[in-house]
């Protein structure tokens, strides 16, 4: 029973050296003092404000992303002992003490360098040459752009190092052999690209592009498994399920479980909680949380409430009024009720307490029991300091002619009756018999008399308005815009009978106690729609370029300047590697076109499993490249040559694939083979070159001299900064 006691436990390792020798100077490369310069860089101003944020568990949005690389790099700051205390307000400013910048840095400049072997072993997977593999890394470990953007607390060198590690896990697994299927390493694989890929689009929207790509490949290679005879029905479902598991469903909830960690650490209010919706900000910790602590949920008729305009835009406010009264004329020459106004106001204040009426009763104050209001109920709403009734009527809006004033009806004796009655509409109602309900409900308001919606125009008037917001009632109501809906945010019962007691009642806090948390899924789909569809005003930067500027990398960025010497970083990549690359595009993309035409012809230049080689490495390098390219064109935000590196990660690995397919089927003597193989030595000495003489502003020291910088500016449209003598 012991007999396995006899003999010595051996286990053996196989260790590429490649893979190692490749890896150690990814990180040399990469981690070589890393700490330097201990100033704020480019875009660390950007994201070192979320990384404070996190470290003080403060909510925040993003509107350039998922939260999965924002938490990586707060990961960095965790393990430095960093306490968030730092004024992220310029490029160049010095890191105090506290800042721990070489972790902040760390993982970003350790997905950069492991991106070098896995360059390595991407070739390698599509049934390359160990040289064209070496070739591919070595380009990769001296591409100039690369390693400046992996050497700053950024975050593409981490989605660039998700997305390869995505193609290669998806090669390995096609790559077992058909005995393999369901085995241990099939199933690592398998799961392995979707956790990678769900990781890719966590860390940016961009990585989806390249998650498609994989899905088209993976359903391609499906479609030829579909055909394989030998397969029963039931493996093939297994195989379709085992697919669409790894590849679908567990991609989908790594993707959910990042907004789950993220809500989880920023519990408490923050600047950025007032865009999202009351419920969820009476859900964070501080803010509104203690302001509507306690207050009563079920709306009624006597209630006194504030309400707030669902869209947030162009900022959040609350449906407001105050003694003053529109223009007899406006400038223009139109007429108004001069009756009082009603506008949208952005800031809390007493004027914005409204009171929710019967019609039928005269009392403000709350029955015992509440009457609760539900939803198709004709109210009346009183504003709580100058007891006058919100009204429209069939008079213009004074910025929105097409609409109707919106006012506090004032009786002037003339022949103007009051339009005062409204029907509340809960927008979303699970039955037509749901109660209006304080936070969680969002209603319309449709006047009884001329079925106009009260809204938000969002227009600004004039002095005469305060600036205030523009509210009208809204004619054309064929379905609901979120200008149209409101919810009531603060709210208390109204016991007051007199006015001047029911004024000391507004401003007093309230005093009833119920819970309104919102579930994790609510709160995941309002903060997934507003990062989708929340978009900051974009505005021109001095270093930002076009989509066609990154191919011949006619633009750079200059990322930092040393405060008192001419040292300074740019984002400038190696100008031969990108040639380079470009010409490999075009010589595949010819070549393609020729074997395609000549094998229409039933002529066959190069051996079949040649032929599916190219094909296959083209798919993922050239339709690597170009997913994540040419999408840019249509995309309206403000571009930066940054966004250009992982398209060009793949038009890279796509160089010695050429070389080799040249050297291998197109150079057909030993002296044609010699003299091509003296001509890559040559090229690839010029990029070695080009790598050292732009080390100066990949690393930022050492220092060069005036004449040095001129040098280095080999376009016109390059900005190397020169100081003045």
């Amino acid at each position: 029973m012991l007999g396995f006691l006899k003999e010595p436990v051996v286990v053996t390792v196989e260790i590429n050296m490649n893979v190692m020798v490749l890896t150690l100077m990814g990180l040399i490369s990469r981690l070589w003092g890393l700490s330097y310069p201990r100033a704020v860089v480019f875009d660390e101003v950007y994201y070192g404000q979320f990384v404070s944020l996190y470290m003080k568990r403060i909510f925040f949005v993003d509107d350039s992303g998922p939260p999965f690389g924002h938490m990586l790099l707060a990961l960095g700051g965790y393990l430095g002992g960093f306490d968030g205390n730092f004024l992220w307000n310029r490029i160049g400013a010095e890191y105090s003490m506290n800042v721990p910048v070489w972790s902040l840095r760390l993982l970003p400049a350790l997905a950069g360098a492991l991106c070098v072997p896995l360059a390595y072993q991407i070739l390698v997977e599509l049934q390359f040459s160990h040289c064209a593999a070496l070739g591919a890394a070595l380009l990769i470990l001296l591409e100039n752009s690369l390693i400046t953007q992996s050497r700053f607390m950024l975050l593409e060198s981490v989605l660039i190092f998700f997305i390869l590690l995505a193609v290669l896990s998806y090669l390995k697994f096609y790559n077992l052999k058909k005995h393999s299927s369901f085995s241990g390493s099939w199933w690592f694989w398998l799961l392995l690209t979707g956790v990678a890929c769900s990781c890719a689009v966590g860390v940016k929207y961009m990585g989806l592009f390249t998650y498609i790509l994989l899905l088209t490949t993976a359903g391609l290679h499906f479609w030829h498994v579909i055909g394989d005879q030998n397969l029963s029905n039931v493996s093939l479902m297994c195989h379709f399920l085992a697919r669409g598991l790894a590849l679908i469903i567990i991609p989908v909830a790594m993707y959910v479980s990042f907004f789950y960690v993220h809500l989880t650490l920023l519990y408490r209010s923050g600047p950025h909680d007032q865009i999202m919706t009351s419920a969820f900000q009476a859900s964070l910790e501080g803010g509104l949380a203690r302001i509507t602590q306690g207050q009563p949920l079920e709306v009624a008729y006597g209630s006194q409430v504030t309400l707030r305009n669902v869209l947030g835009k162009p900022m959040q406010c609350w449906l407001h009024s105050h003694t003053n009264t529109y223009p007899i004329r406006y400038e223009n020459g139109r007429g108004s009720s001069h009756q009082q106004q009603v506008t949208c106001y952005p800031f809390k204040d007493v004027n914005n307490w409204w009171i929710v009426k019967d019609p039928g009763m005269q009392q403000l104050v709350v029955s015992n029991p509440p009457r609760p209001v539900r939803h198709g109920h004709i109210v009346q709403l009183v504003h709580g300091i100058t007891t006058r009734y919100l009204n429209t009527h069939d008079v213009a809006a004074p910025l929105s002619p097409h609409s109707q004033e919106v006012s506090c009806y004032i009786d002037y004796n003339i022949s103007m009756p009051a339009q005062n009655l409204w029907r509340v509409e809960i927008v979303n109602r699970e039955s037509d018999t749901d109660v209006w309900k304080t936070i969680l409900s969002e209603v319309r308001f449709v006047h009884v008399n001329t079925s106009a919606v009260l809204k938000l125009s969002g227009a600004s008037l004039p002095e005469w308005g305060y600036r205030q917001l523009e509210v009208v009632g809204e004619k054309l109501s064929k379905g609901y815009h979120q200008s149209m809906v409101w919810n009531v945010e603060e709210h208390r019962y109204g016991k007051s009978l007199e006015q001047k007691e029911r004024e000391v009642e507004l401003h007093s806090p309230t005093q009833m106690d119920i819970s309104k948390n919102l579930s994790f899924m609510a709160k995941f789909t309002e903060l997934q729609w507003k990062i989708l569809t929340l978009k900051n005003e974009d505005t021109e930067h001095k270093y930002s370029s076009s989509a066609l500027d990154w191919i011949t990398m006619d633009t750079n960025i200059a990322y930092w300047l040393h405060p008192t010497s001419s040292a300074q970083i740019h984002l400038l990549g190696n100008v031969v590697t990108w040639a380079s690359a470009n010409v490999a595009a075009l010589i595949y993309t010819c070549l393609s076109l020729w074997y395609l035409i000549r094998r229409r012809r039933k002529i066959y230049d190069i051996p079949e499993d040649a032929w599916q080689l190219w094909v296959s490495a083209g798919g993922i390098c050239l339709g690597g490249w170009a997913v994540n390219y040419l999408p840019f064109f249509g995309m309206e935000k403000t571009l930066f040559l940054y966004h250009y590196l992982p398209a060009l990660t793949f038009q890279i690995l796509l160089i010695p694939i050429v070389l080799q397919h040249i050297s291998d089927h197109l150079c057909r003597s030993v002296l044609l083979k010699s003299m091509f193989t003296a001509l890559i030595v040559a090229w690839f000495s010029s990029v070695y070159f080009v790598y050292c003489t732009f080390s100066p502003v990949t690393y930022g020291e050492p220092s060069l001299s005036v004449t040095e910088l001129k040098d280095l500016r080999w376009k016109d449209s390059w900005n190397i900064l020169i100081r003045k003598q």
